[in-house]
């Protein structure tokens, strides 16, 4: 069953931004009551900044970023490079209609619409990086954005946060690694990672600092950069400009996650870990992450009796606008970093549950364990609950 949750509360434009003496923060682009506002093309000259984003989360932490950099939107274009998943595409376009009503020119690219699309996009794009003077991304693990940053001459060089991937992505930065996500499984060397390998080794060189480019990572993750990278904290300062604070119900939400469909979590063992969860806390809502399946949302509906809602924005937004319960529980992911600070003063508390080794798929990526454990572990501001018991098959 689908709550009408998914599409919660009033549009959150009408909540204005405040600094601490209440007055209007000057990174919401000027407008009259009334009056419609009007499209920019966005800059393309020498000062420009282009921002490239594949997922909602990333363009929240593209806005986070302009934010803390100062809120100069006049100098932002946003790119989406769109994907295929309709829920994603649902909450982009949810996320640039709020890029735009800030004064950001959002470009949206049907980058995968068909077998020219690839080349199309890239051919509109190439005049743009090469005259931008800062790139920003979301997703350096991404074929498509590695592809991009072999045409740009940028020497300010931003990633920003794309949650517990960023982690990885640090982390591979300063072993010297090649940048391959945490939860590919097998060795890397098929035939299209081969013939891609050198494409990602350009990108890789591009996103290590070096004479005069400067590489920045801006996250709410723990991270510890090489040297020479400039981490700057993420806190979510937009978001509760902008949001909230919520409306606390009396219950607790259970906080989804892909990890069954990412081919890392037995689907049986997920489901069982849910159905003792919600027993244990009471919980009666399930967030749905944007890419989890509709199959086995509706066994967690009908199997376990939660209420599925399926979020039209990123859960930091919804669960900031409210109503939200006074607990959230959830799987070792990034929303047990990211909530706690948007959410900060609001009195919820964030929990997450540790993923047991006897969930995990024979064939699951061998660092999984470890890597959902860091995340778990390095949750600073969220309670640390034990792992459900695995139910013997």
């Amino acid at each position: 069953m689908n709550s009408p949750a998914g599409q919660p509360g009033p549009r959150p434009e009408a909540a204005g931004p405040r600094d601490s003496a209440g007055a209007a923060r000057r990174f919401r682009a000027p407008s009259r009551d009334g009056a419609k506002r009007v499209e920019r093309p966005g800059p393309t000259g020498p000062g420009a900044t282009l921002a490239f984003v594949e997922s909602p989360v990333q363009l929240l932490n593209v806005l986070e970023w302009a934010y803390a950099d100062g809120g100069d939107p006049e100098a932002l274009t946003v790119v989406v490079l769109s994907p295929h998943d309709p829920m994603t595409r649902g909450q982009l376009r949810r996320m640039a209609e709020l890029a735009r009503d800030e004064g950001i020119a959002v470009r949206w690219e049907e980058a995968r619409g068909g077998a020219g699309a690839p080349l199309k996009t890239i051919g509109g794009l190439r005049g743009p990086l090469r005259r931008a003077d800062r790139i920003v991304i979301g997703d350096p693990f991404s074929r498509y954005v590695q592809l991009l940053l072999m045409l740009t001459r940028a020497q300010d060089l931003i990633v920003v946060d794309d949650g517990t991937a960023t982690m990885e992505f640090v982390s591979q930065l300063a072993s010297g690694e090649p940048l391959v996500r945490w939860h590919r499984r097998g060795t890397g060397r098929g035939a299209r990672e081969m013939v891609f390998a050198p494409v990602s080794a350009t990108a890789r060189r591009r996103l290590t600092p070096g004479g005069n480019r400067r590489v920045e990572v801006f996250s709410s993750m723990p991270v510890e950069p090489p040297a020479g990278v400039t981490v700057t904290a993420n806190s979510f300062a937009w978001t509760r400009d902008r949001f909230g604070p919520p409306t606390l119900t009396r219950g607790t939400d259970l906080v989804g996650t892909s990890l069954v469909e990412t081919g890392v979590v037995d689907l049986e063992r997920y489901l069982e870990a849910v159905a003792s969860l919600a027993r244990t806390h009471g919980a009666t809502r399930y967030f749905a992450h944007r890419r989890e399946s509709a199959e086995k949302l509706h066994r967690v509906a009908a199997e376990i009796g939660l209420e599925i809602v399926r979020p039209d924005l990123p859960l930091e937004l919804i669960a900031r606008r409210g109503p939200i319960g006074h607990t959230i529980v959830s799987f070792p992911s990034t929303v047990v970093h990211t909530l706690p600070l948007a959410l900060v003063g609001t009195g919820v508390k964030v929990a997450v549950c540790d993923v047991d080794p006897a969930w995990l798929r024979s064939d699951a990526s061998p660092r999984a364990q470890g890597f959902l454990s860091g995340v778990t572990g390095t949750a600073r501001d969220a309670h640390r609950l034990q792992s459900m018991p695995a139910a013997t098959p």
